[in-house]
């Protein structure tokens, strides 16, 4: 068993440390000297627009890598742009706060009209900040709530999103009494709140939270715990934020095992539970559910990056095609206006590399995805995910 958690954390680091660094860079909003809804530079779309791409070049092996990978992913979304034309100008921050902030001067001074990127939660904050005076967005590709905002907007995939999708499928399914188990760090609080907001925006009723702290020992303390609190308050559902890095394998063993019947209280993960594969094959997670972007976008775009470069796309590289769609079909409404917060957070949203998404009024953004469960070891999708959205987003 243990022996398992530490092949999956070296399994896991190299795919799933970016997401979790950007998760986890906290500081303070760009919106604490930010701009309105409706700002952003006028355009003029009968010529190339320029469009600036911040990405980690300069830092480290693996960030060069992570750079390569969303450039290249950014142009192969403007082969797909019918009739807009971006004039792309690339700029290394070596993932560097100082260095963002610095780049994105520069790219607006050189003419950019939006800026696409950077990666990590403190530089996109810094660039924003940057450029916040200059009437310019940021399409950040961090998935930090904590610095969305103003001038900035995040491109990746957040919490919200997937705990509102569960929720919701879940309500729908009968499973409407959640108890939410997380962890005592940044990400399971942060997680944690985020399913407190899906139970209230559904109408679902929150039947108790357990934390514990990130530990092996806190997470055995916290299971007689769990068991107590969904006995006594009738919980049907058991939403957690642990991660197969963290505390998953333990707590899908062993509260089986102390009477928390899979099948009497659904077992639902906030986190992608078949990442890394080896996760499917924990007897705990049968039956479990979780969210996933559109499987078949996600492999449509895979597909096309293996043909146009020789390799599978880093599993961030998606977020930087799907900046490039965004102003493209910003643009091609021949909109002066069309890289305007207002024009940005239209509520129909955009299809990007892995499905359907849209940027809210707050900063952050909302994905349409599936809900999946694990049978016999195998991913089986069991909603599929929209492939539009109905109304305006909040």
């Amino acid at each position: 068993m243990f022996a398992f958690l530490k092949s999956v954390r070296k399994a896991g680091r190299l795919m799933l440390v970016p997401l979790a660094a950007m998760a986890l860079a906290a500081c303070d909003p760009a919106a604490l000297g930010g701009l309105g809804g409706s700002t952003g530079p006028r355009i003029n779309t009968s010529e190339p627009v320029p469009v600036a791409l911040l990405v980690p070049r300069g830092g480290s092996a693996s960030d060069d890598l992570l750079a390569q990978n969303l450039e290249n992913a950014a142009r192969l979304a403007m082969r797909d742009l019918n009739g807009v034309e971006i004039d792309l100008r690339v700029y290394g921050t070596a993932g560097n706060a100082q260095t963002a902030a610095t780049q994105a001067a520069q790219a607006v001074n050189d003419g950019a009209r939006i800026i696409l990127g950077p990666l990590y939660g403190e530089a996109a904050n810094a660039a924003g900040v940057a450029v916040a005076a200059k009437n310019v967005n940021v399409l950040a590709f961090s998935n930090n709530p904590t610095i969305a905002g103003g001038n900035v907007f995040i491109l990746g995939p957040t919490f919200d999103s997937s705990a509102n999708r569960l929720v919701q499928y879940g309500t729908q399914q009968g499973r409407d009494r959640v108890v939410i188990v997380h962890a005592q760090d940044v990400a399971g609080q942060l997680g944690g709140n985020a399913i407190q907001r899906a139970i209230t925006r559904n109408g679902a009723t929150l039947a108790g939270t357990v934390d514990y702290p990130l530990s092996q020992q806190g997470v055995v303390n916290a299971v007689p715990r769990i068991r107590s609190t969904i006995s006594q308050s009738g919980g049907n559902a058991l939403f957690m934020t642990a991660t197969t890095a963290g505390g998953l394998p333990l707590l899908t063993q062993l509260l089986p095992e102390a009477g928390v019947n899979p099948t009497s209280t659904q077992y639902i993960g906030l986190t992608r539970w078949d990442i890394p594969p080896q996760t499917l094959d924990l007897p705990g997670v049968q039956g479990g559910w979780f969210a996933l972007p559109d499987p078949g976008r996600t492999n449509a775009f895979r597909a096309q990056y293996q043909a146009a470069y020789g390799g599978a796309p880093h599993p961030v590289a998606g977020l930087a095609f799907d900046g490039i769609a965004a102003v493209g079909a910003l643009v091609s409404r021949g909109n002066p206006n069309a890289l305007s917060g207002t024009a940005l957070t239209q509520g129909a949203g955009f299809q990007g590399a892995s499905g359907v998404f849209r940027l809210l009024n707050d900063g952050t953004n909302e994905r349409g995805l599936a809900v999946a469960t694990v049978r016999d070891k195998q991913v089986v999708v069991i909603s599929p995910a929209p492939r539009g959205f109905g109304g305006a987003g909040s």
